[in-house]
């Protein structure tokens, strides 16, 4: 989990150059929306093999990464010239609230989910936990770290907050977060597909070994 977080606050800093038609995904993504989804398949692993208390240990753990590498990784990228801005310590801390805020509610939703459809067949407890999860991980985020709404957590990043066409597609115009958002968003549930199939992969191996001891 800590591995997956801290990969994912790297590759954050660094949007997906390329272009599908007339639109252009550095707009829209960056590289951590690729590994970060791996969060809720590590945390469905975790609850399928130990139970709901040894997955949320997990998720506690990846709580206090996803505080201290959004604090960490952006100057000490900036510093090695890894990255060609500074963030300023006032977005840092806004961003490492909402990074926090949104991982440990989503995760522990997705634990609740997934321990109600747990029974049921094998498909069922990990999509529906990762996509409700990966919904309000994506809401909490970009709303507490973009929206105007919460100016009072930090600082407001004037260019997330400047108007756009949506999704850069599209004539009506809305701030740039929100187009952000959906992207992250649409490749999360991407991700939740496919990580079912190593999520099945895995859980059938384990059904086939003696359960650990608690």
């Amino acid at each position: 989990m800590a591995l997956v977080v801290v990969a994912s606050n790297i590759l954050v800093q660094f949007p997906v150059q390329g272009q599908i038609g007339a639109l252009s995904l550095a707009d829209l993504l960056t590289w951590g929306a690729f590994t970060y989804p791996f969060a809720f398949l590590v945390t469905d692993l975790a609850n399928r093999r130990y139970g709901p208390v040894v997955a949320r240990r997990i998720v506690f753990v990846g709580f206090m990464a996803a505080v201290i590498c959004s604090i960490v990784v952006p100057p000490l990228l900036y510093s090695h010239g890894y990255i060609e801005y500074e963030t300023a310590a006032g977005r840092l801390v806004r961003i490492a609230i909402a990074s926090g805020t949104a991982f440990l509610t989503a995760q522990l939703l997705d634990i609740t989910i997934f321990n109600k459809f747990r029974a049921q067949s094998w498909w069922r407890a990990p999509i529906f936990g990762t996509l409700a999860g990966s919904v309000v991980d994506t809401i909490l985020f970009f709303a507490i770290s973009f929206s105007a709404a919460f100016a009072f957590v930090g600082p407001e990043d004037g260019f997330a907050l400047e108007t756009a066409p949506f999704m850069g597609l599209f004539a009506t115009e809305a701030p740039r977060w929100l187009s952000w958002a959906l992207g992250d968003l649409s490749v999360k549930l991407l991700i939740a597909a496919v990580a079912l199939i190593p999520y099945r992969l895995i859980a059938t191996r384990w059904s086939l070994q003696p359960k650990p001891l608690s």
